[in-house]
């Protein structure tokens, strides 16, 4: 992961957050972050010994002191919604440096309308939510959608289409990316970026469209084939429940509020920049309702499962019957010709039978693709 200069402090908190994860490995992360294990061990000592200050260099001066007036309290308060303007008082208290009493959410905001200040649009409106489904630790699974689609200022940039990627439980923004197109390749090569930093998941999760929905006659695309072949369970959400991708549409409404409605990017390239320096932010300083105002890398730990570059062979059981499935997406048993499905295609799949005499079932990796039934008279 090259580290830009705009983001470097952003790239250094992010590392040293993810190797003091109990189970992190110091050697993975130094390498997908490009740095040696003496600096990312110089990194942690600074971050333990003097916390975020300790990763620049800048003044050591504190923040606030027990004796700052109201006047300086309230200016930081203003400076801060400044800074953040979408966010809201709750999420403006959570930034404010310990050392005295914080105020409550009620007098920030009585605080930034004293000063003419308004939150543009409100992210807090109501109760923060007491019951919530996630998973219980990170990489267990993994949401993947498109933020729609949008054009260019420059006409001849055509169009960009974000890709995002977040973490059931932490809600980490895994991926943020900016892509030509919604096909398979198009979406592979920030997707291995995203494992190479962060490991493999044990599931993603995706809607029913392009280039993981499913193809003409209940095949697997080839997309959902690499993903098995990685290991990876894919899993989609039922058509028109958009709830099943739930954090992630959410985390789509932060991204459109807080980013895409106000901004206007010429290319490709510049809305890429724009989208790495409001994911850091997002990731790191963002306080999240969900987890008690505490930004997501709090709870975000790299997987332990690397990615491979190269795939590693099929293994199959030594009684189940290997066949090749042919460019038309066939396979060849029992003097059959069965259709298991065109995103298969050069893939070895395997015949193995069922408890049922006459029985088998077409099996891809872990994944039951199909079924072959001899008992019935063809």
């Amino acid at each position: 992961m090259p580290w830009k200069e705009y983001s470097l402090m952003a790239s250094r908190l992010e590392f040293v957050m993810l190797a003091s994860a109990p189970s992190a490995n110091l050697s993975v992360l130094c390498r997908a972050y490009g740095i040696s294990r003496k600096t990312g061990h110089k990194w942690l000592s600074l971050f333990k010994e003097q916390g975020k200050e300790g990763l620049q260099d800048r003044s050591r001066r504190p923040l606030v002191s027990p004796n700052r007036s109201d006047v300086e309290l309230e200016a930081q308060i203003v400076a801060l919604h400044d800074k953040y303007p979408y966010w809201g008082a709750r999420k403006l208290q959570a930034l404010l440096p310990g050392g005295s009493p914080r105020p409550h959410p009620n007098t920030i905001s009585a605080i930034l309308r004293r000063h003419g200040r308004q939150v543009l649009s409100s992210t807090e409106s109501g109760p923060p939510a007491t019951k919530r489904f996630e998973h219980e630790a990170p990489n267990m699974l993994w949401q993947m959608d498109f933020k729609g689609h949008f054009p260019m200022t420059d006409a001849d940039a055509g169009r960009c289409f974000p890709l995002t990627v977040l973490d059931d439980h932490s809600r980490f923004a895994i991926c943020l990316a900016a892509c030509a197109g919604e096909t398979g390749e198009q979406v592979k090569q920030p997707l291995i970026e995203a494992f190479r930093t962060y490991g493999l998941p044990e599931r993603i999760t995706c809607d029913n469209g392009n280039p993981w929905g499913t193809p003409k006659q209940n095949g697997l695309t080839r997309f959902e084939v690499w993903l098995i072949r990685l290991g990876i369970r894919v899993g989609h959400s039922r058509p028109g429940h958009p709830q099943t991708q739930g954090k992630d549409e959410r985390f789509h409404r932060t991204l459109k509020l807080e980013l895409l409605t106000h901004r206007g990017f010429s290319s490709l390239a510049a809305c890429q920049d724009a989208f790495d320096e409001w994911r850091e932010q997002y990731n790191l300083i963002r306080p999240h309702s969900a987890l008690n105002q505490q930004p997501p890398v709090t709870r975000y730990a790299a997987s332990g499962r690397p990615y491979p570059e190269i795939l590693p062979p099929i293994q199959y059981d030594v009684n189940d019957e290997v066949r090749k499935v042919r460019r038309n997406g066939h396979i060849s048993f029992s003097n059959q010709q069965l259709f298991v499905g065109e995103g298969l295609v050069g893939e070895h799949v395997a015949v193995r039978p069922a408890d049922d005499d006459g029985l088998f079932h077409i099996v891809f990796c872990n994944r039951k693709v199909g079924e072959i039934d001899l008992r019935i008279t063809r």
